[in-house]
């Protein structure tokens, strides 16, 4: 069992940056798959990036490649996502979310989530 909490999350101009954190509960958190999500208003909920148990493999939707990065510190069971010249479309709630096994882009197939934090980017 994994519980994941998120923080981090605020109102910002466009341009500007955050970073979001993960904070994950259990002795097994490094053996897990880590993704950050978000959800529009109206849209469905979609990988933003993902990074695989030992942190070598990451994933990025091609849009953010350049602008977002996923890291993770196992020894604090946290992961981060630094988001840097931040959109207005960029503005949702984030989640984290664990899975075991490999990356993949697929909500469903994830099977611990966080609450959500909410991201605005004001234009």
């Amino acid at each position: 069992q994994v519980q994941l909490v998120e923080s981090g999350g605020g109102l910002v101009q466009a341009g500007g940056s955050l970073r979001l954190s993960c904070a994950g509960s259990g002795r097994t958190f490094s053996s897990y798959t880590m993704g950050w999500f978000r959800q529009a208003p109206g849209k469905e909920r979609e990988i933003v990036a993902a990074n695989s148990w030992s942190g070598v493999t990451t994933y990025y939707i091609d849009p953010l490649k350049g602008r977002f990065t996923i890291s993770r510190d196992n020894a604090k069971n946290t992961i981060y996502l630094q988001m840097n010249s931040l959109k207005p479309e960029d503005t949702a709630v984030y989640y984290c979310a664990a899975r075991r096994g490999p990356i993949v882009v697929v909500s469903t197939q994830y099977e611990y989530w966080g609450q959500g934090t909410q991201v605005t980017v004001s234009s």
